[in-house]
């Protein structure tokens, strides 16, 4: 085989292998149906160099309001804790996220557990945010095990679990003015925590604490 050959057998050999690394968005079969509607959502990159699927009204204006109602982060659908995420790591995800979130909002709003909770006159909006998966997925494929051999060895760790996992963490989130009901920003966002050795390890809250703080700053930044 001369050297050209090789040379295109290892390029659509590295195009078949890295072509299935882990996608840094939710795929459209991930959608939970917790939105309203999935319509126009747009791949941007966020403050904290993450990446979300958004869509923004062109009439957003932040500072249209003075009041949020928002209670707490939702598991949606029904969560089905299991061996490596069980309902304890659940719940600690989903309070931290809520606190942060709160937080975040307190800065700039008045924060109402619902919108009958607003005072009169108040100018506000409704923000509906549920996590809606917690999961690990092998590792995509590095260039270095593009090589045939490797590769092997790489799909056979895959396989009997001893390949690395990152931890996935999913977010569905929309924002309604409370005013005529009409949704004025949606967001669908994955964003990953600390990485397994394998998968037979646990997943905690602590693996995706430093993710969310990082959700955190791109919420600010939006709301600013």
């Amino acid at each position: 085989m001369n050297l050209s050959r090789n040379l295109l057998v290892g390029v659509a050999l590295t195009g078949l292998l890295l072509g299935g690394c882990t996608s840094k968005v939710t795929d459209k079969e991930q959608y939970s149906g917790y939105l309203s509607n999935y319509n126009n959502l747009q791949e941007v990159t966020t403050p904290s160099g993450g990446t979300a699927m958004r869509w923004v009204s062109p009439s957003w204006n932040a500072n249209a309001y003075d009041t949020v109602a928002f209670n707490k982060l939702e598991l949606y659908p029904a969560p089905k804790p299991n061996e490596r995420v069980n309902q304890q790591t659940l719940n600690e995800i989903q309070n931290y996220m809520t606190n942060k979130a709160k937080a975040t909002l307190g800065q700039k709003y008045r924060v109402v557990s619902s919108p009958n909770a607003a005072p009169a006159g108040s100018k506000t909006l409704i923000m509906r945010a549920a996590i809606t998966g917690v999961s690990a997925a092998n590792e995509g494929m590095k260039w270095y095990e593009v090589v045939p051999v490797a590769a092997v060895v790489g799909a056979t760790q895959a396989a009997t679990g001893h390949r690395d996992q990152d931890t996935e963490l999913f977010i569905e989130a929309e924002f309604i003015d409370a005013k005529n009901n009409q949704t004025v920003a949606k967001v669908v966002r994955k964003v990953f925590g600390k990485q397994l050795s394998n998968e037979s390890q646990k997943i905690t809250a602590q693996d995706f604490k430093e993710a969310i703080d990082k959700l955190g700053t791109d919420f600010q930044a939006f709301i600013r």
